[in-house]
């Protein structure tokens, strides 16, 4: 079985390198763009293959010098290693062959909210909000907030494979620290929610202009008092869900409604999805990065400075001012690893 996947890595990385040098599919910018994200897709998994190739020539070479009679214990070494890493890139082979989600190559929209804990809510929730937005720029992509208020953000992530790394972030955050405000030095524990929203294009998702009310008012700052002497604010209800979006960042009415527009889009995609998920399986709703966002998905400790995501077993790490800087990383790979293996055991149950 291995073999014959190591034999399709080869064939298909082969085909899709003479793609990309072919003049007609470079001539084509949409070929060659898919020509480009196959061959990133692909990659890896051909870089498995040639070693996997290798460590199998290596067995076999060091077998047959010790059948020829070559007792040696270097040979011997050479073979069990050999053996024991071509063990080790089978699995790690099949792992890098899972099918992705097919959303991980979109934009994201993200929305922090302050969740328990009164102000204090309010404030981790702007920690987070930092976090990510320094997580985004660590990874070279780009980001626009289209709303930000006490204790509530919204902003956008743009990057090939934004959503493959930020959908781990979509549940709700938990942080145990002693609030400024604390006067009797008492650890308080407060929370914050986090929606990581596929960015959906409009041919994603039919909106019909009749299910939409929109309402336009005067933006507002901080204790309610009017910052705009226009009607630049606005409101956009989807009638047939009670989906509310309200934009006013923008001094332009035009402005706020796309980014409404956007941000509904991108909620009504993901309910979509949800539902369709649903219907396929109920325990996919289960599967790392999609939805549940009511759980309680990671823990930041300060007086231990120690951060434990509670979806992976033993996934803690002890630098907790480098992951509020956005070193998420390590968090990532594990999680990323974690739904390969969930995903390659569907699909060997499918």
């Amino acid at each position: 079985m291995i073999e014959s996947l190591v034999e399709q890595i080869e064939a298909r990385y082969a085909e899709v390198q003479e793609q990309m040098a072919d003049p007609e599919v470079i001539g084509d910018r949409q070929r060659y763009a898919d020509a480009g994200r196959q061959f990133n897709q692909l990659a890896p998994a051909a870089k498995l293959a040639e070693e996997y190739r290798r460590a199998v020539s290596d067995a076999e070479g060091a077998q047959e010098m010790l059948d020829e009679g070559m007792d040696d214990a270097e040979l011997r070494d050479e073979l069990r290693a050999a053996r024991e890493r071509i063990e080790e890139l089978e699995e790690e082979i099949r792992l890098a062959m899972v099918e992705p989600d097919p959303n991980d190559d979109k934009n994201v929209i993200v929305e922090i909210r302050g969740g328990a804990g009164g102000d204090e809510a309010g404030l981790w929730a702007g920690d987070l909000y930092r976090m990510l937005t320094r997580y985004a720029e660590r990874l070279g992509f780009q980001t626009e907030t289209l709303d930000a208020s006490d204790g509530s953000f919204t902003f956008e992530v743009r990057g090939d494979g934004a959503f493959s790394r930020f959908k781990y972030e979509g549940g709700t955050h938990r942080v145990q620290r002693v609030p400024a405000t604390e006067s009797q030095g008492r650890i308080h524990t407060s929370t914050a929610t986090v929606a990581v929203l596929p960015e959906a294009e409009d041919v994603e998702v039919d909106i019909d202009q009749n299910d939409l009310e929109i309402d336009v008012y005067r933006s507002s700052g901080p204790g309610g008092q009017s910052v705009n002497t226009t009607d630049s604010a606005v409101r956009i209800t989807h009638k047939p869900t009670g989906l509310v979006v309200s934009m006013q960042d923008e001094k332009s009415q035009l402005q706020n409604r796309e980014r409404a527009m956007k941000v509904l889009r991108a909620r009504l995609y993901e309910q979509k999805v949800a539902e369709q998920q649903a219907e396929l399986a109920a325990d996919r709703r289960a599967q790392v990065g999609t939805g549940e966002r009511a759980e309680k998905i990671r823990t930041y400790n300060f007086p231990q400075r120690r951060v434990t995501d509670h979806r992976v077993d033993g996934l803690t790490v002890h630098n907790l001012e480098a992951v509020l800087q956005g070193e998420l990383d390590d968090i990532t790979s594990a999680l990323q690893d974690a739904e390969k293996r969930k995903r390659l055991e569907l699909q060997a149950a499918g």
